[in-house]
């Protein structure tokens, strides 16, 4: 079989072509490897995630020059293991967990916020106060983690002292929703969580659940989630760090004003269908939790200084500028980046 002989002009331009193809693809790849590696963990699928998910799904990572890797470890001293053990360069943690692993030495700071959580004191329902609590089992999810530390300031506003007047066990799950779950199956009485998790219980499935209050009903400052790093990659990766601020404060504004948008991340990260429940979390758990300015909250590390100040002894000659770091996040807002956002 004899093959036609090709015109020169035409191996010419094939030559062209197949060059700027390899072009093209060494070109990525050299792309590609420009990417800053960077490391975040968060513990629960809640709202708040959002931000993360969003950046993810639209490509603002690799906008600000990111390869961002997202991983699930347990809050508290879990999370905060793996960030001084160099696993991750960012965790999302409650401010009474870094008050805590300072206050032992620890070299965490916070230095942005993943937001307030809107929490609620639940009990099975033969419970229908918080006096009712006495005697009975509460779970939290592990010890170091925001829950506890939530649930031990409730009881003490409560007059009721865990190993004494109840028992407060850890019981493990970081997951409000399994939480719930162990108490109807009866392993615990109450338990605290997150406001859109009681709701799937109590509106979409019918459970009864004694709701309680919430944590302001009690007179304890609303919880939430910081995002944390060490104060040596705050120096030694600090663009890097910039750059996920960067991606995450647009991400922000991308959800305030593309409801859908988080809509459909809630829908692939948080398998949410329904209609009502979407509004519910996107409400009070991105609108209602998330500042477009995502400042380390200074109150809330206020507050868990001084529920902690009686069990360590350290806190009393410390202030919540030791906990915290806002030169990111202050740094945007004087180069104007915020407003830009705004404009957008």
């Amino acid at each position: 079989m004899q093959f036609a002989a090709v015109h020169p002009m035409v191996r010419k331009n094939f030559a062209f072509v197949v060059f700027i193809a390899l072009f093209c693809i060494v070109e990525t790849q050299a792309q590609e490897r420009r990417l800053d590696p960077l490391i975040v963990s968060y513990s629960s699928l809640t709202g708040n995630r959002a931000p993360f998910w969003i950046a993810k799904e639209t490509g603002l990572y690799e906008k600000y020059g990111l390869d961002v890797k997202l991983v699930s470890i347990a809050a508290g001293s879990v999370s905060l293991t793996a960030l001084l053990a160099g696993n991750v360069h960012l965790t999302t943690d409650s401010s009474s967990g870094v008050v805590s692993a300072v206050a032992r030495g620890a070299p965490v700071v916070t230095v942005s916020t993943n937001g307030a959580l809107p929490y609620q004191l639940v009990a099975v329902p033969s419970i229908k106060t918080p006096a009712d609590l006495k005697g009975k089992i509460v779970g939290s999810s592990r010890i170091g983690a925001g829950t506890d530390f939530l649930l031990r300031r409730i009881l003490s506003k409560l007059g009721l002292t865990p190993g004494k007047d109840v028992s407060l066990i850890p019981t493990g799950v970081s997951e409000s929703e399994k939480r719930i779950q162990l108490m109807l199956q009866g392993k615990i009485d109450a338990t605290i969580g997150e406001s859109d998790k009681v709701f799937q219980f109590t509106e979409l499935a019918g459970q009864k659940i004694s709701v309680l209050g919430e944590p302001k009903n009690f007179g304890v400052p609303a919880p939430g989630s910081e995002i944390n790093t060490t104060r040596q990659l705050l120096r030694d990766m600090r663009p890097r760090l910039k750059a996920f601020f960067m991606s995450y404060a647009e991400a922000i504004a991308l959800g305030r004003k593309n409801r859908e948008l988080t809509y459909q991340v809630f829908r692939k990260y948080m398998r949410v269908e329904t209609p009502k429940l979407l509004e519910f979390t996107y409400r009070a758990q991105f609108l209602d939790a998330l500042p477009s300015k995502p400042y380390p909250r200074e109150d809330a590390i206020q507050a868990s200084i001084e529920d902690l100040r009686e069990s360590t002894a350290k806190l009393d000659a410390m202030k919540p500028a030791e906990f915290f770091d806002a030169s990111l996040i202050r740094e945007l807002e004087d180069e104007g980046f915020f407003t830009k956002l705004e404009k957008q």
